[in-house]
């Protein structure tokens, strides 16, 4: 499953030190290179925000999974990668900036589409504490049914009651009955990105 291929990725190797990058790192830069390779390791750096140590050993990983070739020009995905960059993409086809409105709850706010996974869906605290945990300030966790965008506990009918946020979410990704986009909200870019990322890791 394409989750614990990526956790095990990430996961610290026996025996040294634990890596300083995280299994969105190694998601944004499969992304990356999916969609701007090659791709310099510099550039690579500056995008996820990571030191030359952290880079080296993300990359390294990626190389030795045989995801990636380098060359002068920089990292590009190998078939193998971009067959797990297509998987990703299954699950995960969309992630989009949004303005603030009334459904979130700071400057930076980033909304990732999960495919078909309404029905793992509760009432959104386990996606709001997992973006938490991650940095970000909070998340909203939002569904696709019967042709309407729900917020549990919040609001049946987003269109109605959230007309600014409906508009916002509506005009940026194609969702289906089924999906699910939770919204991960920080003061910082990367902090939003990756709450939204760790919040929609719950439902895969």
């Amino acid at each position: 499953m394409i989750k614990e291929y990526l956790m095990n990725l990430s996961a610290q190797k026996a025996p040294g030190p634990q890596p300083s990058f995280s299994v969105f790192d190694l998601v944004t830069a499969i992304e990356l290179i999916a969609k701007e390779g090659p791709i310099g390791r510099g550039r690579l750096a500056e995008e996820l925000d990571l030191g030359g140590g952290a880079i080296r050993t993300l990359i390294k990983r990626l190389m030795e999974s045989g995801l990636i070739d380098t060359s002068k020009l920089g990292c590009s995905l190998t078939e193998k990668g971009s067959k797990i960059w297509n998987e990703i993409r299954e699950i995960i086809p969309q992630r989009v900036r949004l303005l603030e409105n009334d459904l979130t709850f700071a400057v930076y706010n980033v909304a990732v589409l999960v495919k078909g996974r309404a029905d793992r869906v509760r009432d959104g605290l386990e996606q709001r504490d997992a973006t938490v945990a991650a940095g970000a300030k909070g998340a909203t966790t939002l569904i696709f049914k019967d042709k309407k965008l729900i917020v549990p506990h919040v609001s049946q009918d987003l269109a109605m009651d959230f007309p600014e946020a409906f508009k916002q979410i509506t005009e940026k990704m194609r969702i289906e009955e089924n999906d699910v986009i939770v919204i991960g909200s920080a003061d910082a870019p990367k902090r939003a990105d990756y709450g939204a990322l760790a919040a929609a890791w719950t439902l895969i």
